[in-house]
């Protein structure tokens, strides 16, 4: 049993900022099996899971010296953990649906000779504008749309009104029709 084992999170936080890996290796087995645990919850996949988990740890790692939490480290590594499947699911999802949309329009005899690389721009500019979105907008955009979360399932689960969930969802399609317009027609001619 290391010493680190006893230390609280924060004095862990404070030697992760001083490269000290021994408290980085001290957070992961503190909380990497729990993370997992509740990010196969939400994808339902192991291996998925165990990525997300991956991916926190290695950008906690990455941005160690400039990290700063203001909570508790627990509730931060929850909130990256969930952030960063929304992400992903948003992702997934996003971009198969408007994959779908283009290949429904390049099937109706409009065929590009570039369209392999339009339909990429334009999911990289779609989910680029996704992730501009302000984070409780995205939040509240990514649990409608991706999701397909009710307003009140919104509501409940992110502590806000429904009328407050509605607003989010109209403002972000507001934001995202507007920076997307101009790119769709450029696309479609």
């Amino acid at each position: 049993m290391s010493v680190y084992s006893k230390y609280a999170d924060h004095i862990l936080l404070n030697l992760l900022k001083e490269d000290d890996q021994l408290a980085y290796t001290e957070i992961f087995e503190r909380y990497s099996r729990l993370l997992v645990n509740h990010a196969y919850k939400m994808t339902g996949n192991h291996d998925e899971a165990n990525d997300v988990v991956q991916e926190v740890f290695l950008f906690i790692w990455n941005k160690r010296q400039e990290l700063e939490i203001t909570g508790s480290l627990s509730s931060y590594l929850y909130k990256a953990t969930k952030n960063r499947i929304l992400n992903h699911i948003a992702h997934e999802k996003v971009v198969s649906r408007y994959a779908d949309s283009i290949s429904n329009f390049i099937e109706n005899d409009y065929v590009f000779a570039d369209s392999k690389l339009r339909e990429k721009e334009l999911e990289a500019m779609i989910e680029n504008e996704i992730a501009l979105l302000p984070e409780k907008m995205r939040e509240v955009f990514l649990l409608r749309k991706v999701e397909e979360l009710s307003y009140d399932e919104i509501a409940l689960q992110l502590n806000i009104t429904d009328k407050t969930a509605k607003q989010q969802v109209y403002n972000s399609l507001k934001i995202l029709r507007g920076k997307l317009k101009s790119a769709l027609n450029v696309f479609v001619w």
